[in-house]
């Protein structure tokens, strides 16, 4: 199993080119010129490029290459945009994100959702680097072969701060087993700048058949699979100050709830290729009944999500909020911090979907 390593963009410098015999080198430099006899700039530690009817040749292979009169050409590589490592011995999987201006709010830093987003996208390509990969999203190939696939039942994530539009991010991911038949998977996001550790998280995962929907046991040859790779590391623990992110979330009713959006209607682009709706469109959801001052003077630092069942296409939501004020004063006063318990149901039968507990900050005050 390969370990994908960062590698920086071959440059081709533009010489007039001839014709020859091209020498392999370990050289990231490319270099257009004259190829003869491993000629070309003393011989050493050039690889040759040779063009032939507009195409162009890197030591005999063809080569992807973008050309401009102002600019040298550049020649891609897949291996570029593989940023992530292993470290610790291969049980922790580390790679690092730019925070993009179509990623942060209106209080330009990232959003919760943009973290999730990038908490997944860390661990799929874990996943990937591992060489366990089969068809299927994050499946390995035992699981593929069984068709089964994961699905989180709980994920809780804790922010101490939020980055900000061209920061960049730095994330370890690992995976620990949790009960007989499931999976724990943590995070760690840090500054790249300061190395502060500015968020973590903590998720758990059951598999489930892709055509039958049911859950299902893991697989001895999966667990067999996974089981290099797992470490035994809690990132979140539960203590008197920070309660154990696995507690019970009480479930709001039309009596407890203090605010109820209705009608909002999953669209093709929420659903993943598990055919349900992903994770992580459900923070949206439920940020649609947060009343509007909270969202504006509050930060969300941290959410626990219990997801329930699964979420189709067809089905219209609705979003049920309750607050609640650890302050003295008014919560419009962004006096103290507030919680909240939320809850994501079928509009029809009102059949549970995603139960969440959030903790909130005054933005003053973070």
């Amino acid at each position: 199993m390969a370990t994908p390593a960062s590698q920086s963009t071959g440059r081709i410098t533009q010489r007039p080119c001839f014709f020859g015999n091209p020498e392999k080198t370990k050289s990231s430099i490319l270099s257009v010129g004259r190829c003869n006899n491993g000629g070309g700039r003393g011989g050493r530690n050039i690889r040759c490029a040779n063009a032939v009817n507009g195409a162009v040749k890197i030591n005999g292979k063809a080569a992807n290459v973008r050309s401009s009169a102002a600019q040298p050409v550049t020649v891609d590589s897949d291996d570029t945009f593989r940023l992530g490592k292993f470290v610790e011995g291969r049980l922790v999987y580390r790679q690092r994100f730019v925070i993009r201006s179509y990623e942060i709010g209106p209080d330009r830093t990232a959003t919760m959702e943009t973290l999730m987003n990038l908490l997944q996208e860390t661990a799929l390509n874990h996943v990937m680097s591992s060489g366990l990969a089969g068809d299927g999203f994050g499946a390995t190939r035992q699981m593929s072969l069984r068709k089964l696939i994961w699905v989180v039942t709980r994920i809780n994530i804790q922010v101490d701060k939020y980055s900000q539009w061209g920061d960049v991010v730095e994330i370890d991911t690992w995976v620990a087993s949790s009960g007989k038949n499931g999976m724990r998977r943590d995070w760690i996001i840090r500054d790249r700048r300061t190395k502060k550790m500015i968020a973590r998280a903590t998720s758990n995962w059951v598999m489930m058949n892709r055509e039958t929907r049911k859950l299902s046991k893991i697989p001895e040859e999966v667990r067999e699979e996974v089981l290099p790779f797992y470490l035994d590391r809690n990132i979140i623990a539960g203590d008197n100050h920070n309660p154990s992110p696995n507690r019970r979330i009480e479930k709001l009713t039309d009596a407890t709830a203090e605010s109820v959006r209705s009608g909002l209607e999953p669209r093709w682009s929420d659903m993943d290729v598990n055919q349900h709706v992903n994770n992580v469109k459900y923070i949206g959801w439920i940020l649609e009944s947060v009343p509007l001052n909270v969202l504006v003077e509050y930060h969300l630092t941290s959410i626990t999500l219990d997801y329930r069942r699964e979420c189709r296409q067809s089905q219209l939501l609705e979003s049920l909020t309750t607050m609640s004020s650890t302050g003295m004063l008014s919560p419009s006063l962004c006096s103290g911090d507030l919680q909240s318990t939320h809850l994501i149901r079928q509009q029809d039968d009102k059949a549970e979907i995603v139960r969440a507990r959030a903790e909130w900050r005054c933005k003053e005050h973070h």
